[in-house]
């Protein structure tokens, strides 16, 4: 019986998987995010240059991603996950190259929108679940989740400094490279296993969907990972001109984005352990809401400087870094149990078509009304969002756990799910007969395993 806490070690095979499977992810996003504080000023050199056009650019790839975020995890598991995520690789290399060879900002958010139909998330996720076992996943989604992170505090200190040296169409060819060598990663340094069979807890079930959009706790998350990434990439529409204005020269931006990441991550992480220790989450959150409001205001209501758009920056990463780290958290404990991959799924699609409709509405909105009307856009968004915030409750004292029975029959899976749910501890049960798996929410601090084990071991090997 597989369940999710036989040993606290991963085993040399799952360490190897899962740092190669980071890498991957991270090369990916770090691609995506690369071009993102330097964009907005490269741009200027294509002959048909506008805002509305930086703004798309910068968002192109979200639009393609939401569309294609929960299909292509589904396909994975008809086809397989590597051959999702070798071609996801690929139409991200010819994204890469179709914009580094364009000679016009049309082609650029050609080749953007071509990177973001490599929507390899979901399949890389599952692959990291097929090859380790229930007992370590959490640690192998922690280490993909922190090269995310990495990946995208990278982007902002290389961005200027590779941008400098070799130009925008330079940088495209970059990520061209990384996105083959994420391939070759892939090939060489994961091991291959049999695919399982479908998980809940993985992969989007489309009849799952309908009944997750209803879910008000969910809907919140989910309308605040669209606001979130929305102003992000609204955001980078219009600060690195404003650095620029404030006397900052753009080889010297890096300079500025990485004492500034390293400061918000000093202010964020109190911030995340006082969250969960108090179990306030939604307050945090709003304070979270809050600091982003400031980095606003201070971007379009004081004059440029590059001193007091240094205070912005550290007041966005922070409230961004906060929030970009609790949302996933406060999704898996919301989630129902078995449906975690759906609710994922749905959470990804919003959050990277707000990063499309951001930078689309971004740039149109600078282009037409200028910086004022981009604040505008953004604080009614928070403010929006900030006001939702007050139907937040702090994600439950749960954890998701899963356990495999070989030998269970449909006939008898009714009357497993109530012999379970009387058990001390278990908060919900979800028998699901086709994948002969049992998924339950337990309370951290009361589940009584000793008896759930007990009742499962006739349905086991």
């Amino acid at each position: 019986m597989r369940q999710q806490h036989q040993d606290n070690r991963l085993t040399p095979i799952e360490r190897r998987a899962s740092g190669a499977l980071a890498a991957v992810f991270g090369l990916r996003m770090l691609g995506l995010f690369l071009i993102m504080p330097v964009i907005a000023i490269y741009g200027q050199k294509y002959p048909d240059y506008t805002p509305l056009l930086i703004g798309l650019a910068i968002g192109a790839y979200g639009l393609t991603q939401a569309l294609l975020q929960i299909p292509l995890g589904m396909l994975s598991d008809r086809i397989g996950r590597r051959p999702v995520i070798v071609g996801g690789l690929l139409l991200f290399a010819v994204g890469s190259l179709v914009a580094a060879t364009a000679d016009t900002l049309v082609g650029v958010v050609v080749g953007r929108a071509l990177q973001g139909t490599g929507a390899i998330a979901a399949a890389i996720l599952a692959l990291a679940a097929d090859i380790t076992r229930d007992s370590q996943r959490p640690k192998v989604m922690a280490t993909i989740g922190m090269f995310i992170g990495l990946s995208f505090a990278l982007a902002l200190v290389l961005g200027p400094l590779l941008g400098a040296q070799i130009g925008l169409s330079g940088l495209f060819y970059f990520t061209a490279v990384s996105a083959v060598f994420g391939i070759v990663v892939l090939l060489l340094a994961v091991p291959k296993v049999a695919q399982k069979s479908a998980r809940g807890d993985l992969i989007p079930l489309k009849s799952e969907l309908g009944m997750l959009f209803k879910d008000r706790q969910l809907a919140r998350l989910n309308f605040g990972v669209f606001v979130l990434h929305c102003v992000l990439t609204a955001f980078f529409v219009v600060v690195p001109l404003q650095l620029m204005r404030g006397g900052l020269a753009a080889d010297d931006h890096a300079w500025l984005y990485l004492p500034t990441l390293i400061a918000s991550f000093a202010f964020m992480i109190p911030m995340l352990i006082k969250a969960e220790r108090q179990r306030q989450q939604p307050r945090f959150f709003r304070v979270a809401i809050a600091l982003v409001l400031g980095a606003v205001a201070v971007i379009v209501f004081v004059p440029a400087h590059w001193t007091y758009l240094a205070i912005a920056v550290v007041l966005f990463f922070t409230g961004f870094n906060f929030l970009e780290a609790t949302l996933p958290s406060s999704l898996t404990r919301f989630a129902p149990a078995g449906r975690k991959g759906s609710a994922s799924g749905i959470y990804a699609t919003f959050q990277f078509f707000g990063a499309f409709v951001g930078g689309a509405a971004g740039g149109s909105i600078y282009q037409h009304i200028g910086l004022i009307g981009v604040g505008i856009f953004c604080t009614v968004l928070l403010l929006c969002w900030f006001a939702i915030s007050f139907g937040m409750q702090p994600p439950p004292q749960q954890q998701s756990v899963s356990y495999e029975l070989p030998l269970l029959t449909a006939t008898q899976a009714d009357g497993l799910a109530e012999q379970l749910s009387a058990i001390d501890g278990v908060e919900e049960v979800r028998i699901v007969a086709a994948e002969k798996t049992v998924y339950l929410k337990v309370h951290k601090t009361n589940y009584n395993e000793a008896d759930v084990r007990a009742q499962l071991a006739p349905y086991t090997a």
